[in-house]
């Protein structure tokens, strides 16, 4: 069974994780998977590629600060001119790999409509190919995501050529259908799959507390911002924020600033972090799991993968979301916090002293973190396992199930 999955990727790095743990799990449960990822993420190579799993990269592409368009490298080229080379390049790739499934990331047209000509041209070649977009919990608000939508004709690409919309969430936290006015063409191709947990770490939670110099009664707080291009606001105020911590009892902190914070403000920050004790920082690790697994608290930015490996792991966490140029860090955060799961504070009332408070009453809150399964449906890696083997054993696949191939309960 052949697999693309197409992930834009013009920001931080939840799209291309996201796919990768979605590669990992399949590779584990579908025997004869080959997967191709096509992708604009210019960090894919810094990942453990799982096996099974090769990649193309495109040329990359970023969001500006008003959130439009920009070319990141290759500055003589205007965006259209990298657009068109991106189109190109998947319509070959698309026609060349020939997949029975293409599982597309977010956007059903793709980047600026990058991937109109290879959805056209795959289902008028292989019809019985299966065409799936991948929603993670929340896009944006309501009004600017309808209006995109509308404006981009996503609802009719969706009800002419998809098969289904598998939504990475919850319905009863986020209504996809309802908040984004799907018309019911679409609403029926909709299929609510829970969140993405996480596999813990080879690494123990203890192993990496010794590697980390932590003696067992030892406090940290791990700081996270994903990607890192926004996220400098967040560690200064943490750095800043402790001065209000006694010298005696403070934490050790573990900064992971991400690959993507400007090399100027990463200069800031270790210049910061120097004027304080028991503060470590790494600029990446493809092994956050491992990290976080050995934090009492963490404190973060909103992203869908951090939330999802917070909640894998049980953890106390402080979250202060993203609230530009999208929305939805804070509404996943807002609606999160609302049943408990971590705290979370709104970027424009963030201080050092109102965030070294929330770390306090975290560190010193002598309880299990409020986060139980029964709260959160965290099994969407086997319900995605579950319809590729539903959908491999239909006339689509046909030429597949005929193998004899088979879908184990993964891992």
């Amino acid at each position: 069974m052949r697999l693309v999955i197409y992930s834009h990727d013009t920001f931080g790095l939840g799209n291309i994780r996201r796919s990768l743990v979605i590669c990992k799990y399949l590779g584990h449960s579908i025997a004869g998977l080959s997967t191709l990822i096509v992708t604009g993420s210019p960090m894919l190579h810094r990942f453990r590629i799982p096996e099974g799993v090769d990649y193309i990269k495109l040329p990359c592409l970023k969001r500006n600060e008003n959130g439009d368009l920009a070319v990141s490298y290759v500055k003589s080229l205007e965006v259209r001119d990298i657009v068109a080379v991106r189109r190109d390049a998947l319509f070959s790739v698309m026609r060349s790999f020939a997949p029975d499934l293409l599982l597309v990331d977010k956007k059903p047209a793709g980047l600026a409509g990058e991937l109109i000509p290879s959805i056209e041209d795959l289902k008028f070649r292989r019809p019985n190919a299966k065409l799936v977009l991948l929603l993670r919990d929340i896009l944006d608000s309501p009004s600017r995501t309808v209006n995109f939508w509308k404006q981009q004709h996503h609802y009719e690409l969706l009800a002419n050529y998809y098969d289904a919309v598998l939504v990475l969430g919850e319905r009863c936290l986020f209504d996809v259908c309802a908040e984004y006015q799907f018309p019911p063409t679409v609403s029926a191709l909709v299929k609510y799959c829970g969140y993405l947990a996480r596999e813990r770490s080879a690494a123990s939670r203890e192993e990496m507390r010794r590697r980390l110099g932590l003696s067992e009664s030892a406090q940290l707080v791990v700081v996270t911002t994903g990607g890192g291009e926004d996220g400098y606001d967040l560690i200064h105020n943490y750095l800043s924020g402790l001065q209000y911590l006694d010298s005696e009892n403070r934490p050790t902190s573990l900064i992971i600033t991400g690959p993507e914070l400007d090399a100027s403000k990463q200069a800031e920050i270790h210049s910061q972090a120097s004027q304080h004790e028991r503060v470590q920082i790494m600029e990446f690790t493809d092994d956050m799991m491992a990290y976080l697994d050995a934090a009492d608290v963490v404190v973060s930015m909103g992203g869908y993968n951090t939330i999802c490996e917070i909640l894998s792991l049980r953890k106390r966490a402080i979250i202060v979301p993203r609230v530009k140029p999208v929305s939805e860090q804070w509404i996943r955060a807002e609606r999160m916090a609302a049943r408990g799961l971590f705290r979370t504070i709104h970027p424009d009332r963030i201080t050092p002293e109102i965030l070294m408070k929330e770390v306090s009453a975290e560190l010193s809150a002598h309880r299990v973190c409020s986060y139980r399964s029964a709260t959160i449906n965290m099994e969407a890696l086997p319900r995605i396992a579950a319809l590729m083997d539903h959908w491999r054993r239909t006339d689509g696949f046909a030429h597949y199930a005929q193998a004899g191939l088979s879908v184990g309960a993964g891992t």
